[in-house]
């Protein structure tokens, strides 16, 4: 029986597409490492690239899964993103279920600016500029483009008590990519998932906050029954 109404696929062509590709994603994995609340996120990952190799490289803060889905299901977070792709890539209705809006302000003149007197980067300023808006502190905070905003996030948490619901860190690049995934590992305050090294990418941002979504869902249903 469908559990899901929201985070499924609208048409019974595009879900049975969709729930075949898991099907096949699992037959050829086998046997993994991931819990079963884990798996649904990196199994969407795979889904979206058709890449393997994601199993393995994905890694999860213990906390990682029911910090999120507390953040979804409590009604009052939101999700903050270093690049617009992660914001237009999710599914306005899924995210109108849940009450969630979502922010980005890599291209805001002011952030231009300011990275440009200071010599940082627009991502640095994106963040900083969430932040002082009030919108890091219990937000599910994306990155999948820029290795610089997930310094600037673990910088956030460390030095100004910064406390995000959740980072899903997955910059994908050459220049500090994998360096920014490992500092987020060493931060045990606020909940984490990233990948290893130098994979990543908005379009993986967008897969595993949808799979949480659908974990969320989930939950919802399960505790009215």
């Amino acid at each position: 029986m469908q559990t899901n109404i929201v985070t499924e696929q609208l048409t019974a062509a595009g879900r049975a597409i969709e729930h075949d590709s898991f099907a096949i994603i699992d037959a050829e994995v086998g046997p993994h490492a991931y819990p079963p609340e884990q798996w649904p996120v990196v199994r969407r990952m795979i889904h979206a690239n058709a890449d393997f190799e994601f199993n393995g490289l994905t890694r999860f803060h213990p906390d990682a899964i029911d910090a999120a889905l507390r953040a979804i299901n409590g009604g009052h977070s939101r999700i903050v993103a270093d690049v617009e792709m992660i914001c237009v890539g999710l599914s306005p209705s899924r995210l109108a279920h849940f009450g969630l809006d979502t922010h980005q302000f890599i291209s805001d003149a002011d952030v231009i600016e300011q990275a440009r007197a200071e010599g940082t980067t627009r991502a640095v300023q994106a963040m900083r500029k969430a932040h002082r808006r009030g919108l890091l502190d219990g937000a599910i905070v994306g990155i999948g483009n820029a290795p610089t905003a997930l310094i600037e996030v673990v910088r956030l948490i460390r030095e100004e008590g910064v406390r995000p619901a959740l980072v899903v860190g997955m910059p994908v690049g050459f220049v500090s990519a994998a360096e920014s995934k490992a500092l987020m590992t060493q931060i045990d305050s606020v909940p984490w998932i990233v990948i290893d090294g130098r994979k990543g990418g908005s379009t993986l941002v967008v897969a595993a906050l949808h799979a949480l979504l659908a974990l969320a869902e989930a939950r919802q249903a399960a505790t009215r029954t």
